[in-house]
């Protein structure tokens, strides 16, 4: 055996370079079954963030769907989500630089169907009787804020028919999701379903289930409400093949399954567990029916997260054993399951589950797997104490490279990551975005701070009305916990998030003395601009997260970092996408600006093209790389691998 080097940590040299990362990997989302074939959406970054539509039939190759100058993916509540469908072999698509639906038949270019105006569309299914698509269309040619309907569009539309912008079938609210065709039948009409919720509410707080009859024109006649309300989250409803309509709420503070007929609703299978997710972006699903009596679905209950079988006649849950960790995008047919799942060794990959004998198969891997398994630190999952007499929870990753070992008595540098939402979580999927960190010997705490999901209703709303007060506060305490436990240097605390994550960094940053170093991916640094400056879906968020603008003014000043740089004296890197409509770039300007003229050292880096989210690779390289070097000057350490300089004021 190789003797191991002995290196400080952050300076041991790792093959899980920014490179690799951002080259290496793609990104999957929206899976679809059609017929024997499988369809889904790949975001490549190597194709400047392209996203691409790939078909796959068993035994066959792999095909790009969409031309490489189309972009398939939409903007409807900026975060987009389900963008496709496919109906005998026609694909439908959004296309991004015009948001314009396009159809694309085998052996042809695709062809516009929708008018070039500022309409977008997503969440797309078919009555194929009628070549009727129903869809949500999101309304930006008028003054202020976008009008969000349901509509129905004419398939036929283009060539020698006009364009169709839509045909509105349901108004009135503001928001609106998931549109759901009952299954054909000779005896009962077809029958639609969709969600829809109002300001301030956003899906996880409050969503309304609706059903009404599709008349022969494909309109929608009598509707009625089955289910949820200002305080009860639905998520995700299907009809199963049978013509019982499923549904998922969290009435009893946990997402479970329900079925609604003949006017009843009945809990399939109670539980203290989450079948459910914030509802971000169109089309995300967690179960799926393989037939009348059997539902593939994903659940998380303590962290941990499990796929399984309920029989919907008897009301048995099978859990399957598999060798993963976490399930996302749960599709189904008789005889299989398809699904992304991930492990803690492996990386995300669409998979196939062939239920009879539950043998499975990957059909697409997010990226190969070139790097040996031994650099791969596993999570530990942690319960940990904080504010109020509350545990909160989060996964600890120690440092590890089998190459090295650490000079004696000394501690890591701890990086603490704080998710994006702040309405989601963390799991323990294989990400080399984690291990870049810890193959250089910088461990890491990814925590999930109240208000995260997978724990129930009420842990959800830990947030409510303390938005930037729980989250920091639970960072900052699971840093104090691993500084106790001995197992990380309180000298050389980070903290790192994006978004909403970012605005937890710079509020840790500056209300409270634990971290020495941060970084803000795309963060808010100013709650009163974020009230103003954003996008239609986001626009009534705070209210719940802080208050209710501008009544509680004062609040969103005191929660705002970019009002305290006074009292801020620990140095930070900020990374900020140009043409982010969600968290303008004035947001990290202004707080560059106060944290340079503080005399504190700071680092901005700026991204041509960027939006929410870094999606070019080299972009991603170079913004990974620099917070690296960042810390690495912080922090005072030598770095194994030379990355490119970042200009540091006040250094």
């Amino acid at each position: 055996m190789r003797e191991k080097k002995i290196g400080s940590y952050g300076s041991w040299v790792s093959p899980i370079t920014s490179e690799l990362i951002a080259s290496g990997g793609i990104g999957m989302g929206q899976i679809t079954l059609s017929g024997s074939e499988i369809y889904w959406n790949e975001m490549r970054p190597i194709e400047q963030g392209r996203n691409v539509i790939v078909r796959y039939k068993l035994g066959g190759e792999y095909i790009d769907m969409t031309p490489p100058d189309f972009n398939a993916r939409t903007r409807v509540h900026e975060y987009g989500g389900l963008c496709y469908t496919v109906v005998e072999g026609v694909l439908y698509f959004s296309n991004f630089a015009d948001q314009r639906l396009y159809r694309l038949k085998p052996g042809f270019q695709p062809e516009a169907i929708t008018p070039a105006e500022d309409l977008r569309y997503a969440d797309e299914v078919v009555d194929e009787d009628r070549m009727v698509m129903y869809c949500v269309r999101e309304d930006h040619t008028g003054v202020g804020e976008a009008v969000n309907t349901l509509v129905k569009l004419d398939l036929t539309a283009g060539g020698d028919k006009p364009l169709d912008p839509g045909y509105v079938i349901v108004s009135g609210n503001d928001f609106y999701s998931s549109p759901r065709l009952s299954p054909k039948s000779t005896s009962v009409p077809r029958k639609l379903a969709w969600l829809t919720w109002s300001h301030p509410n956003l899906p996880w707080d409050g969503t309304e289930l609706w059903v009404g009859e599709v008349l022969p024109d494909g309109t929608i006649g009598r509707s009625e409400k089955v289910a949820g309300g200002l305080s009860e989250s639905i998520f995700q409803p299907e009809w199963s093949p049978d013509g019982m309509l499923y549904f998922v709420s969290d009435r009893s503070n946990w997402w479970n399954l329900y079925r609604w007929s003949g006017g009843e609703t009945e809990a399939v299978y109670p539980m203290e567990a989450e079948f459910g997710l914030p509802q971000w972006v169109f089309g995300m699903a967690t179960y799926a029916f393989e037939s009348p009596e059997r539902i593939i679905c994903a659940y998380t209950r303590g962290g941990d997260s499990k796929l399984a079988i309920l029989n919907t006649t008897s009301r048995v849950l099978e859990p399957l054993d598999l060798p993963f960790t976490e399930f996302f995008r749960i599709v189904a047919s008789p005889g299989q399951a398809v699904f992304l799942a991930g492990s803690e060794s492996e990386p995300f990959a669409l998979v196939r589950l062939e239920l009879a004998c539950q043998k499975w198969e990957v059909l697409r891997w997010s990226r190969e797997v070139t790097i040996n398994r031994p650099f791969f630190s596993s999570p530990l999952e942690v319960e940990f104490p904080t504010e109020g007499g509350l545990t909160a929870f989060g996964y600890y990753y120690p440092p590890k490279n089998p190459n090295y070992r650490a000079v004696e008595d000394e501690k890591s540098p701890l990086l603490v990551m704080s998710h994006g939402g702040p309405t989601g979580a963390t799991g323990t999927g294989l990400d080399y975005h984690i291990q870049y960190w810890t193959s250089r010997g910088i461990a890491v705490m990814d925590v999930n701070y109240g208000g995260s999901t997978g724990y129930g209703r009420a842990y959800r709303q830990r947030l409510n009305g303390n938005w930037g007060v729980v989250d920091m506060d639970d960072c900052a305490n699971a840093a104090r916990y691993l500084v106790d436990k001995g197992w990380v240097d309180g000298n050389r605390l980070a903290i790192t998030g994006g978004s909403a994550g970012g605005y937890t960094t710079l509020c840790a940053l500056t209300f409270r003395n634990v971290f020495k170093a941060g970084a803000s991916h795309f963060g808010i640094g100013d709650l009163e601009t974020f009230v103003y400056d954003t996008h239609k879906f986001e626009s009534r968020y705070l209210d719940s997260l802080v208050g209710p603008y501008p009544e509680c003014k004062e609040i969103y000043q005191q929660r705002s970092p970019i009002n305290y740089v006074d009292h801020l004296s620990t140095p930070m890197i900020l990374l900020q996408g140009l043409e982010d409509k969600i968290v303008p770039p004035n947001q990290a300007e202004a707080m560059y600006q106060a944290v340079r003229a503080k005399g504190v050292p700071v680092a901005y880096l700026t991204f041509e093209g960027e939006q929410h989210g870094f999606r070019k690779s080299e972009n991603i390289q170079r913004a990974l790389d620099a917070e690296l070097y960042f810390y690495s000057k912080i922090f005072k350490f030598e770095l194994g691998q030379p990355v490119q300089p970042v200009v540091i004021e006040n250094l």
